[in-house]
């Protein structure tokens, strides 16, 4: 590689050490110095920049066979394009994908959200020349009035999940509700659990009481996956089964035949 004095296969080496090993650059140094490769942590630096950009244009390749693959397949490409805010007050990180295939086209972080600012990353898109079917995203205003500027001609919709999730509100509401009644109906567990602790000697029935009590507490922890998997649903529907189970395991107790 021009004007750089050591072999790819240093370069790579660094590269594997960083990205699989998470190796320091001092660690690294010290790693290549032991194989009698004399180099600095400055020159670690410079190298891993180097892997960088080779795997970044090796990104790029592969990211254009798949984008063309997708237009002979489909005529063109849709784009999805969010903002994810990891903390109020700090920059914003804008990302497109290539939603057909899964692909990330771009990322990048933006201290504002007004639409000119959109523009720029949303045009670098436009110009590797593909056709776009449609874009989508969460309607934000300014991404909306961002596309309207440059690709008006190009369909728009609203991402379909923003828009159950939108509309699901009131009943994730509600949801959220039996869920914390279940949870309160519930609260006599942990007075089973300390009968069974302090049991001088545990029986069979005490080791069937911890598995059950060990299984409400797994689903009591339920999250879900609004609006499609609501939590209070799946809590009550998996208590449900579970009472059905204990008294299952109580008529056998009492049935002599068995």
């Amino acid at each position: 590689m021009k004007y750089i004095t050591y072999g790819m296969d240093v370069i790579a080496y660094i590269g594997y050490l960083r990205f699989k090993e998470h190796k320091t650059r001092s660690e690294i140094a010290t790693i290549l110095s032991e194989k009698e490769v004399k180099i600095s942590e400055r020159q670690v630096q410079k190298l891993y920049e180097r892997y960088a950009l080779l795997l970044r244009a090796s990104v790029k390749e592969n990211m254009k066979e798949t984008l063309e693959n997708i237009v002979k397949e489909h005529g063109g490409i849709v784009l999805s394009i969010d903002g994810v805010q990891p903390e109020k007050g700090n920059e914003t990180l804008y990302v497109i994908r290539e939603v057909l295939s899964g692909t990330i086209l771009a990322a990048h972080n933006l201290k504002s959200s007004v639409s000119q600012e959109l523009i720029g990353i949303i045009q670098h898109i436009l110009d590797w020349g593909y056709p776009i079917q449609s874009f989508i995203s969460d309607g934000q205003q300014s991404i909306r009035l961002a596309i309207e500027q440059i690709a008006p001609d190009i369909p728009y919709q609203y991402c379909q999940f923003h828009y159950f999730k939108d509309i699901a509100k009131p009943l994730v509401e509600k949801d959220r509700k039996l869920k914390t009644n279940i949870k309160k109906k519930l609260r006599g567990i942990r007075e089973v659990e300390r009968k069974i602790e302090n049991s001088p000697s545990k029986n069979i029935e005490e080791e069937v009481a911890s598995d059950y009590i060990a299984a409400i507490r797994s689903v009591l922890l339920e999250d879900g996956k609004p609006p499609f998997e609501l939590p209070g649903t799946c809590v009550f529907e998996r208590t449900n089964a579970i009472k059905d189970s204990i008294e299952k395991c109580l008529d056998k107790k009492g049935d002599s035949s068995t």
